[in-house]
């Protein structure tokens, strides 16, 4: 039996998973099965499976499209490992993964457990300038356990495993927006230990343009209020600050047409330490100044999304999901 079964959901990203199996036949440890669940895809990978089944030990598996947290509950009872692991589509595995992985959980073993992205040399500017705004202490990298955690690190599902014990207590994944950050929440709450493992990354394409990176944040934003309604205790103040950044940014604009233009010098400060830092960061211009707009896009997004969410489902009790609905009634 395999360590290590690997999870992925599919819809309709041929070229990407072939990325992805590529990584994972170069692994240097290949202690693990891949178990591909195809979510209804009109342009399906089986072919592109069959390619690697010399290469990997690939299980592919085509089901009507319900839904990416259905689609890994499938994958999970199909799974033989002891531990769980769970990529998006759109990552490629540096090829020492399972060999760190392994390594790490031997010294310090760990009931749940995630690691960072990064940006592959080989991704857009676009590419790894939505990677930088994600990942920096300037936008919201601290709230999403980054190297400055300003919260408890929170494993996503990009890169994220738990082991068998986990799943026969907790379950598997619930279908709704930040389904990781609801079963990281569960996993905590019945006792069981999460932690980082920062050495085993994945390099995560992330969205390709702005505007899909724009929708992809809004809705992160909204589904921190689902989050709240679902666990009462669990919203902190740091989860709050991309929608005072937004109100304040509002405020500082207005003040700055209406009263004085030294009012927009914050904001100008900001944007300048956006694009110094991502500058020195990723060691290019090009990238630096696509931060900017990726960095606004990102806090902006997220901080709208959240604000309309508040609004419409803490202060006026509207737009709530039927499912969302009952699980609030069933107090889970």
């Amino acid at each position: 039996m395999p360590r290590f079964s690997v999870i992925i959901p599919v819809y309709n990203r041929v070229d990407e998973v072939q990325d992805l199996l590529q990584s994972l036949a170069s692994q240097t440890c290949m202690d693990f099965e891949v178990i591909l669940v195809e979510d209804g895809s009109t342009e399906p990978c089986r072919d592109t499976a069959a390619l690697f089944a010399g290469q990997v030990d690939v299980h592919y598996y085509f089901k009507e499209n319900e839904g990416r947290s259905i689609a890994r509950n499938y994958g999970l009872e199909q799974a033989k490992g002891d531990y769980f692991i769970f990529f998006d589509s759109d990552c490629v595995i540096p090829e020492k993964y399972f060999e760190i992985l392994s390594d790490a959980l031997d010294r310090a073993p760990l009931d749940c457990f995630g690691g960072p992205d990064a940006a592959h040399d080989s991704f857009t500017d676009t590419q790894k300038a939505i990677n930088y705004s994600m990942t920096s202490f300037l936008t919201t990298g601290g709230i999403r356990g980054g190297k400055i955690s300003l919260e408890k690190f929170v494993p996503r599902t990009f890169n994220m495993g738990y082991s068998r014990r986990v799943y026969d207590r907790v379950g598997g994944f619930r279908e709704m927006f930040s389904e990781d950050i609801d079963m990281s929440t569960r996993i905590r709450q019945a006792g069981f230990s999460i932690g980082l493992i920062r050495e085993a990354y994945v390099y995560h394409k992330r969205r390709v343009d702005f505007r899909k990176f724009a929708r992809q944040v809004y809705v992160f934003g909204m589904s921190r209020i689902t989050l709240k309604l679902l666990y009462p205790g669990s919203m902190k103040i740091v989860h709050t600050l991309p929608a005072i950044a937004v109100i304040g940014a509002v405020t500082l604009i207005l003040l700055g047409i209406f009263v004085s233009p030294w009012w927009l010098l914050p904001l100008a400060i900001y944007l300048l330490a956006i694009l110094v830092c991502a500058i020195i960061s990723t060691r290019s211009l090009a990238i630096g100044l696509k931060a900017v707009p990726a960095s606004i896009i990102q806090l902006g997004g997220y901080g709208c999304g959240f604000i309309k969410a508040y609004v419409q489902k803490i202060l006026l009790h509207r737009g709530r999901d039927i499912e969302e609905e009952i699980l609030i009634r069933k107090g889970k």
